[in-house]
């Protein structure tokens, strides 16, 4: 049975680029406070599209969809779920809420974590929520042709709880050191969590419920603006490759942590660096509705459609935002891309 010990394999991460990741969203959480202290209440306008965005990419992830329409009724909870994939889809919305609203009395224990797994399922009517596998699993990939081929072999279904126990006991054992920095031990936890894959389903959803929760304990709250579920969906190849990557040799404990955590810090910096651009067009009290519009259209290397503009200016009116359109196409500052459902915008950097 495999040796869970953080301390030990801690400062083979301190490699210089992921020491600078780590420097960097120690700096952009001070300056998120300091804009969460004066400017909460503008702030609070991101959250709803976080959870939205965060419930589609998670279960995107895993192959789980439903229309648009359908998943903002659910998450908002102005209907019930039909089919099977949205039950799951408002079982993820709950635990994300819980985490979102609760996540200083929810301290990382295997009883935590078979309860948050057993809200994921309570709309489904499956048995499997909150009970580890009772059956051995295998992570799969498939290649072009469509052949399937055995990644990783996780840990044996008889060996589930106590590994899970033994990990959230070592990880446990790690955050009470003040030389570590939680930041640092949250990949490694996760890394060993999707290693040992302790549910029938639901390992991958749940893996990132538990990053949104180790980051929220550790004081980085960047998750409830901004959706870490979907820059991981967006870079889903990238994240499968270093998965692969730092999982290799596992068994033998001697896999190498270093890229999963690597894509992880850069994640979590990458969220940072798109809350305090969202922040900033939100709480400039120098710019209209319409100048918004034009900077995000400016900001935007490549093009934009309607529907994003909308997502980075929550508080600025469909019609609003499509009065600006019109108006900076007709200036020539701005190009209208396609026609129709496929329409468009860019940046006219020519007159820069």
């Amino acid at each position: 049975m495999r040796n869970y010990d953080f301390i030990s394999k801690y400062d083979a991460l301190l490699v210089p680029d992921i020491v600078a990741l780590l420097s960097q969203i120690h700096e952009f959480k001070g300056e998120q406070a300091k804009l969460m202290g004066t400017k909460e209440d503008t702030l609070t306008q991101l959250v709803e599209i976080a959870k939205i965005q965060s419930t589609e990419a998670s279960n995107k992830i895993e192959g789980i969809y439903t229309s648009d329409e359908r998943l903002k009724k659910i998450v908002r909870e102005k209907t019930m779920p039909k089919t099977r994939g949205e039950k799951e889809i408002a079982g993820y919305r709950d635990v994300l809420a819980t985490i979102h609203e609760s996540h200083d009395y929810i301290p990382l224990r295997p009883s935590v974590i078979l309860q948050l797994h057993r809200d994921l399922y309570k709309y489904s009517g499956l048995s499997i929520g909150g009970h580890y596998k009772n059956s051995d699993n295998i992570i799969e990939e498939m290649d072009a042709d469509g052949n399937k081929a055995v990644r990783f072999q996780p840990v044996p279904a008889w060996e589930a709880s106590e590994a899970t126990d033994r990990l959230c006991a070592a990880y446990d054992e790690a955050l009470r050191d003040p030389a570590l920095d939680p930041l640092l031990l949250m990949p490694m936890f996760i890394l060993d969590f999707l290693c040992i894959h302790p549910f029938n389903d639901g390992n991958g959803r749940m893996s990132r419920l538990l990053t949104l929760l180790l980051l929220y304990r550790a004081g980085y709250a960047v998750g409830r603006y901004i959706s870490i579920e979907r820059l991981i969906e967006t870079s889903k190849e990238t994240y499968y490759e270093v998965l692969q990557e730092s999982s290799d040799r596992w068994h033998e404990e001697a896999n190498d942590y270093a890229p999963f955590a690597r894509y992880m810090l850069g994640v979590v910096a990458a969220a940072y660096r798109e809350f305090n651009d969202r922040a900033q067009l939100l709480t400039d009290p120098e710019l209209s509705k319409p100048d918004r519009v034009r900077e995000v259209i400016k900001g935007t290397l490549g093009k934009i459609t309607k529907a994003e503009i909308m997502i980075k200016c929550p508080d600025v009116a469909q019609i609003t935002v499509q009065r600006a359109l019109n108006e900076l196409v007709k200036s020539g500052q701005v190009i209208k891309l396609g026609g129709g459902r496929y329409t468009a915008y860019t940046w006219n950097r020519e007159r820069d």
